[in-house]
């Protein structure tokens, strides 16, 4: 353990997060989360001297990856071989949330699920970086409106200029994990959100979502 409180993205030696090739969603969507917490420097204290591999089971499904945290650098593949050092068993759907105890090195569990787990920027940022992201999409509607409920009232945003538009409006935090990707966003239609638009612009949004969700 150190006082170092980040994990270092070190300056010319690229990314500290890597990827196998042809990535599964989960390899992704694990990588997602872990570069957003690299990012924004949700690690924990001394994450850069943890070593191990770390399985990471969904709950419901048969999918697994394995993280192996290497000083300061974790590499993402798909499954799991032999015996991993500590074993999360998550919810996919709900913020990389612990459905059961963690097995193996506590240290070690601790570490990698708090770096999984970074909270959400605020809604208006995270829907400024979504939007700058779905512009390539292809058949994006021209602007996207908001509505976003927190405890101070509803407040509105806009994105983009032109004649088509889609509406979003939900609550603030929901909004926030959808935009930032760490919210899926048909299961948060299924917990509040609120959409208006045709079915050919849910098709290209929820594209969209995906490739901020899936980081492709």
């Amino acid at each position: 353990m150190t006082e170092t409180t980040t994990l270092p993205v070190r300056v010319g030696t690229g990314d500290p997060v890597t990827l196998e090739d042809d990535a599964t969603p989960l390899v992704r969507l694990v990588g997602r989360a872990l570069r957003a917490s690299v990012r924004d420097g949700h690690v924990p204290d001394a994450f850069d001297l943890l070593s191990g591999a770390v399985a990471v089971r969904s709950h419901d499904t048969p999918h697994t990856a394995t993280i192996r945290f290497d000083r300061g650098t974790a590499a993402v593949s798909s499954g799991v071989l032999g015996q991993p050092d500590a074993t999360l068993v998550v919810d996919l759907h709900a913020r990389f949330a612990s459905t059961e105890e963690p097995s193996g090195d506590a240290a070690l569990a601790s570490a990698a699920l708090t770096v999984l787990q970074p909270p959400p920027p605020p809604w208006r940022e995270a829907a400024a970086q979504f939007w700058e992201a779905a512009r390539v999409v292809k058949g994006i509607p021209d602007v996207l409106v908001l509505e976003a409920h927190g405890p101070d009232g509803p407040q509105h945003g806009r994105f983009g200029e032109g004649t088509t538009t889609y509406g979003i409006a939900g609550p603030a935090d929901l909004l926030a994990g959808v935009f930032s990707g760490a919210d899926d966003f048909l299961v948060a239609l299924a917990a509040g959100l609120k959409v208006r638009g045709t079915l050919s612009q849910l098709s290209v949004m929820t594209a969209a979502s995906w490739k901020v969700r899936f980081d492709v």
